[in-house]
């Protein structure tokens, strides 16, 4: 007795359907999402973006989908630079900057306090250290003629000194002309301000020219009595802000705190 033939099976020849389908919803979704990117309106563009994540997660679509269209299913943004899904964004971490060389001015205190410790104890010069730098203080009744800005020669030792430790150190210098509050006005000079700047540009030049130090590593400034470290209000006080300050610049700080190269203001004491 003859076999009975199975009949052939049919052959499905419409399988591409499927993966056409699905390449069809990706590309729509991309679209949506292009769309969404490109509107002004943020807030329906991420009500957009939200849609298309909430129906591309029910519908199963793979982890490296969801990196294609810029966004992963755990939030780390592989995709297009982006943190949380399409719309996100990733910040990008900047080094750090590079700290500069910076000289250790303690030596250098110590080294001037004690070449010119006659002149401390005389009262003719003072030298601190503060945050934005060691504070070479300058009284102007031994450096300059009263109301005028020319540096009396009779000091030049006691700036030679000055001079040779600025010129080991890679620091800037800042030279900053104070003055008391009693107001000028002079053929010369019609106000403090303009006496205290001539006084930096007089210690400039001397600097720059009788000592020879590159000048691009000065800089000069005028605070009239806008910055005293005494009270006006007696003559000792006034004596003690009449004065230029040499000050080798802590460039460390004044990368980081800008503001701290400023000088502080006299803050007088509350009387009890």
């Amino acid at each position: 007795m003859a076999r009975k033939k199975h009949a052939a099976e049919h052959e499905n020849h419409e399988r591409w359907l499927i993966s056409y389908a699905d390449f069809i919803t990706l590309l729509f979704a991309f679209f949506v999402v292009m769309f969404a990117s490109s509107q002004s309106d943020k807030a329906k563009a991420q009500q957009v973006s939200d849609s298309v994540k909430e129906a591309l997660d029910k519908g199963g679509v793979p982890k490296v989908v969801h990196e294609i269209l810029g966004g992963t299913v755990d939030d780390k943004g592989v995709g297009n630079a982006m943190i949380r899904g399409p719309g996100g964004s990733k910040p990008v971490v900047q080094p750090p900057p590079q700290p500069t060389a910076v000289a250790e001015l303690t030596p250098s205190l110590e080294f001037l306090t004690d070449a010119l410790q006659k002149e401390i104890k005389d009262g003719k010069i003072d030298i601190h250290l503060e945050p934005r730098g060691l504070v070479v203080s300058l009284r102007q009744s031994t450096f300059f003629p009263s109301g005028e800005a020319a540096v009396d020669p009779a000091t030049l030792d006691s700036l030679d000194k000055i001079a040779a430790t600025i010129r080991k150190l890679p620091n800037s210098v800042r030279f900053e002309g104070h003055t008391d509050s009693i107001p000028i006005h002079t053929a010369r000079f019609r106000s403090n301000w303009e006496l205290s700047a001539a006084r930096s540009i007089a210690m400039l030049e001397l600097f720059s020219g009788h000592y020879d130090i590159p000048r691009n590593r000065f800089a000069i400034a005028g605070y009239a009595d806008t910055a005293p470290k005494d009270s006006n209000d007696t003559p000792e006080g006034r004596a003690h802000n009449r004065r230029v300050d040499i000050v080798i610049l802590n460039q460390q700080v004044l990368m980081n705190n800008p503001g701290q190269a400023e000088p502080a203001p006299f803050a007088p004491t509350p009387k009890k």
